[in-house]
């Protein structure tokens, strides 16, 4: 009998609290007991109005920042009992992010800066060069290996950023606003490539404030008051 996947990612009545009201602080919770699955092969928006939590989600999502109260699993690994070192290397090991800002080297090669993920997986340096430039033509960039992040356009930084993160074939993809700083149409041709990337079997989850931008993805958990108010599409 075929056993059943693990969730890439299962929150148990997740909280995070900012503030201690025993020194005369305020207390704001961002993110306020929520639980939800997100089995392989899914691609899931959050979205929600400013303040509502959607970056500390993010930041829990991504083992940035550890929850006040709850459990957080990432393949079936319990990231809360973990030691900084392991959350780490899990993150490391688990999760590709893909930013808004683009976060690439500037006086970097295209090549190289999707290489870096690799260096710290102390994949030798034949390997590294093969993997990237295997997803960097994966991405529509294959000839453009050499190109520093000032001779790309926008549309064409962040598919290098994707590739980046997509080199150490991660479990997830977690992308945060990632069409905010391009025009409608480089960030209709990215909202292509996720699409055509969770057709391959890709896990993805995108965090937006931009409804026609969570309309592509197959699924939408909202959030308000850091509390999950609707999850549409869930499987």
């Amino acid at each position: 009998m075929k056993s059943k996947p693990l969730p890439v990612v299962e929150f148990r009545e997740v909280s995070r609290v900012y503030g201690n009201p025993k020194i005369g602080g305020e207390v704001v919770k961002a993110v306020d007991k929520i639980s939800f699955k997100v089995m392989p092969g899914e691609f899931v928006a959050i979205t929600g109005p400013s303040g509502s939590g959607k970056s500390t989600l993010l930041h829990l999502i991504g083992l940035l920042d550890r929850p006040t109260a709850g459990e957080i699993l990432i393949d079936g690994v319990d990231a809360s009992k973990l030691s900084d070192q392991r959350l780490a290397k899990l993150r490391n090991q688990k999760i590709g992010f893909v930013f808004q800002q683009f976060n690439l080297l500037r006086r970097t090669p295209a090549i190289r800066n999707v290489e870096l993920p690799l260096v710290y997986a102390t994949v030798s340096a034949s390997q590294r060069r093969h993997l990237a430039a295997q997803m960097l033509t994966k991405v529509g960039l294959g000839d453009r290996f050499t190109h520093f992040p000032s001779q790309l356009s926008g549309g064409q930084q962040q598919r290098v950023a994707i590739a980046r993160a997509l080199v150490t074939r991660p479990s997830l993809l977690l992308a945060d606003e990632p069409t905010g700083n391009l025009d409608s149409h480089s960030g209709d041709e990215i909202m292509k490539l996720f699409t055509t990337l969770h057709s391959e079997g890709g896990t993805i989850i995108l965090v937006t404030h931009e409804p026609d931008i969570a309309a592509r993805a197959k699924r939408q958990i909202i959030i308000k008051d850091g509390k999950l108010i609707s999850d549409k599409g869930k499987k």
